[in-house]
């Protein structure tokens, strides 16, 4: 379905004033969802983290059968013993790079890519609103990001499995659990990590409103996350990285101990709350206010 196809649709299932109710925003929701996800370039960036979890498995295998077999990070060695804390890794790997810049295309394209195709002043045509239109793309954007985690996840699952025995894992912390246990742990992980990517949404949908280009938009917002990356590396930043939306990513790994530790995770939730509220506002600001001539 393209845009074209999607305003007249969009305007026939919810006219007048039922674009005031939920089911009006719902409908608005399922066509962001469905353009997101149709797009060539989503599929080819959800192919991208899917090879990511198989490459990590392959080279640990290949590692483990050759003299050096067992050493590296705790991850890692872990993934030897068993092909469950595969999903672990690769999460561990992917979040601090390859899931923010996957997620930062389609956030940074969101508004901006509609300008630049000439849809957006035809979509606002139709009665759903400003706001409305907003509240969509940045939920399609979350629904991304959990797209995006889960892929990760249960090719990491299978991956884990093929190359890896599987059974009871022992935690980080020394403690071992059952393997219906650990893969509820892998669920709340995947969760948290997918939520630690709700600031950036709102970051990329906020710098999709200041410009007309996706290109533009989608550049900035990763170059974006790259900086950030770098000034977290810094210890002579320490007094401002905690306030940095990438510091806490990697916490998911207390949830990894008996009993789980909340504190970071908390932090890192709370951090994403925040920038959401303050960048979520900011793009309401900019696209509420914004002469719309594309």
């Amino acid at each position: 379905m393209s845009r074209a196809e999607a305003v007249p649709a969009l305007a026939a299932v919810a006219p007048g004033r039922r674009s005031q109710t939920a089911a009006g925003f719902l409908a608005l929701f399922r066509n962001e969802l469905l353009l997101t996800f149709r797009r060539m370039r989503t599929i080819v960036l959800l192919g991208i983290v899917a090879v990511l979890p198989v490459l990590i498995g392959v080279v640990v295998k290949i590692n483990t059968d050759g003299a050096r077999g067992g050493e590296g990070p705790a991850f890692i060695a872990q993934v030897t013993q068993n092909g469950l804390f595969l999903v672990f890794t690769a999460l561990a790997v992917a979040l601090p790079v390859f899931l923010p810049m996957t997620v930062g295309v389609v956030a940074g394209d969101s508004v901006a890519g509609e300008a630049a195709t000439g849809t957006l002043r035809y979509l606002l045509v139709a009665p759903a609103g400003r706001t409305r239109l907003l509240a969509a793309k940045f939920t399609a954007g979350l629904a991304f990001c959990l797209a995006a985690t889960v892929t990760v996840a249960l090719s990491a699952v299978i991956a884990g499995t093929v190359l890896f025995p599987v059974g009871d894992v022992t935690l980080i912390s020394g403690e071992t659990i059952g393997l219906g246990a650990a893969l509820l742990r892998a669920v709340l992980v995947a969760a948290v990590v997918a939520a630690s990517l709700a600031g950036l949404v709102a970051i990329g949908l906020f710098v999709s409103t200041l410009t007309g280009s996706g290109i533009a938009a989608m550049a900035a917002t990763v170059g974006l996350v790259v900086t950030v990356q770098i000034l977290d590396a810094f210890p002579q930043l320490h007094a401002i990285q905690p306030f940095l939306f990438t510091h806490h990513w990697l916490t998911f790994g207390d949830l990894l101990r008996e009993p789980m530790y909340w504190d970071g995770v908390l932090k890192n939730l709370g951090l994403q709350a925040a920038y959401v509220a303050v960048f979520g506002s900011a793009a309401w600001s900019r696209f509420t206010a914004r002469d719309i001539t594309a």
